[in-house]
This record gives C-alpha cells, sequence and structure tokens, in this order.
C-alpha cells in the first residue's frame, strides 16, 4: 500500500466486495496502538484484537482465562492506532452462552473497546446469539474449525473437518452463520481442500488460518508471523521477520505474499 495514499476506511461491505472480484483479504492480529499503526499503514485490512493475547501477551496457556474487560482494554487502545483497517475483536471464553449475554458483552465490546465488528466461535449453537447481536446492528464475524476456546473439550489443538462427516457439518454451520447474518467467517486449522469447499459455499468472505490458499483471505497471529512467540511456531505460520529490515517490511512482505497468493504454500497447509 502506498502510505501517501489516500486511506478508504474498510468496512464489511468493502469485504463483501473484495470477495466478488476475487482480491485476497489480509488480516492480522494486533494488541496495542503501536503495532496497530504498523498493519494499518501497510495494508492490512482487518486488524483482529484477538483473545489469543491471553497466550502471547499475557502468558497464559490458553485463551480461556481472558475476560470482556480485557478484550475492550485492548480494542480501545488498538483502535488508537487504526486509520483504515476494520476492527474486529474477539469475544472472550462464556461471554455468549445465551442471546441477551452475547448481546449484552458485544455492545461492551463496540462501546468500550470501539469494536467494528464482533467475533464468536462456533456453529449451530451460536446462531441465535449471532442473530440476536446482529438484529442489534452489530456485525458479526464468525470462527468455525479449531476453536481455541473449546481446547478443552477438543483434547487439544488438533486439524479440525479431517472426516467427511464433520466437514460436512462445518459447511453447514458456515451456511447457518451466513444466513444468521454474519459478515465474515474465520475458519481455523482445516484441510486446504475443506478451506476452498467453505469458501465456495457461501458468500460472505472466509478467512483462513492454517485452512488453505483457497479461502477469501488470511489472518496470523502477528506474534507469530514476526517470530517474537516463545516456543514452537504453529505449521500453519512463517517467519516473515527472517528477510525484513523491521516489522512495517515484514508486514508489508506478508500483505504481499497473501494477495499475490504466495501465503500460505503448502508446507503451511493440511
Amino acid at each position: 500500500m502506498n502510505q501517501h495514499a489516500p486511506a478508504k476506511k474498510i468496512t464489511n461491505v468493502e469485504l463483501l466486495n473484495m470477495k466478488q472480484r476475487k482480491e485476497k483479504i489480509v488480516s492480522l492480529t494486533a494488541y496495542d496502538s503501536s503495532f496497530a499503526h504498523i498493519l494499518d499503514e501497510a495494508g492490512v485490512e482487518m486488524v483482529l484484537v484477538g483473545d489469543s493475547l491471553g497466550m502471547v501477551i499475557q502468558g497464559q496457556t490458553s485463551t480461556v482465562p481472558v475476560t470482556i474487560d480485557e478484550m475492550a482494554y485492548h480494542s480501545k487502545i488498538v483502535s488508537k492506532g487504526l486509520s483504515r483497517s476494520l476492527l474486529v475483536t474477539d469475544m472472550p471464553f462464556m461471554s455468549y452462552p445465551d442471546p441477551q449475554t452475547a448481546m449484552h458483552n458485544a455492545a461492551i465490546l463496540m462501546q468500550e473497546g470501539y469494536a467494528q465488528m464482533v467475533k464468536l466461535e462456533g456453529g449451530a449453537k451460536i446462531l441465535d446469539s449471532v442473530q440476536h447481536i446482529v438484529n442489534q446492528g452489530i456485525p458479526v464475524c464468525g470462527h468455525l474449525g479449531l476453536l481455541p476456546q473449546s481446547v478443552n473439550q477438543l483434547g487439544g489443538y488438533r486439524v479440525q473437518g479431517k472426516e467427511q462427516a464433520q466437514a460436512d457439518t462445518m459447511v453447514d454451520d458456515a451456511k447457518g452463520l451466513e444466513q444468521a447474518g454474519a459478515s465474515v467467517i474465520v475458519i481455523e486449522c482445516v484441510p486446504a481442500a475443506l478451506g476452498k469447499r467453505i469458501s465456495e459455499s457461501i458468500n460472505i468472505p472466509v478467512i483462513g488460518i492454517g485452512a488453505g490458499v483457497d479461502c477469501d483471505g488470511q489472518v496470523l497471529v502477528s506474534y507469530d508471523m514476526l517470530d517474537i512467540t516463545h516456543g514452537k511456531r504453529p505449521k500453519f505460520s512463517k517467519d516473515f521477520m527472517a528477510d525484513a529490515h523491521n516489522v512495517f517490511d515484514a508486514v508489508s512482505q506478508y500483505v504481499n505474499a497473501v494477495k499475490n497468493k504466495q501465503f500460505p504454500a503448502d508446507e503451511h497447509s493440511f
């Protein structure tokens, strides 16, 4: 992106237009205003304040301990660094057990966290909550596949949708989320063929993370792709700092790689 070009604000409608134009959507996580500013300047369309902050910022072993107040705080400070990118904020563990609670907590993220869209994990069981939130004028991003908030139930961080029945259910869940009013869906850790199938099955954008190159866009945890995360980097990520001069350069390389369908490559897919 040309830093001197006028910044056209990214909206959920623009993301839909990008899918229709077959233009790849680029997303990364941010947890503070400084990182957010770099992502915004480098051309990232969708900045996600992920509950992954529990692991990469707080040092937790999962995303489960993260609270709605912590999400609102990080979302608010990330918003200060954005002028162009769409701000999407995760609704954390147990913040949407029923439609009324979901709406209340989504409102907190919008009013106190300045979010422009909220993200919920799950399929059929959260459709009522998604529809209720959307009916109040709040855009929603769904999340299917590996669900970090359900890691204790899933038995670890494993590829999802390898069996036909599970894959079919995921496609049905994606269609259900679209019908409930979701604007975007993130799919995580699924076979590349399933990522393509889901993307082609619905009209709203599908953003992949470990879901193959044929999704409508890609998202990574910024700390993973900048080689900051302690421990082993996920298979689906790539160290973009390796050949970069600085963080802005690394993010720009990621943006270009996604736009040109060079990332993810086969070694980053399942």
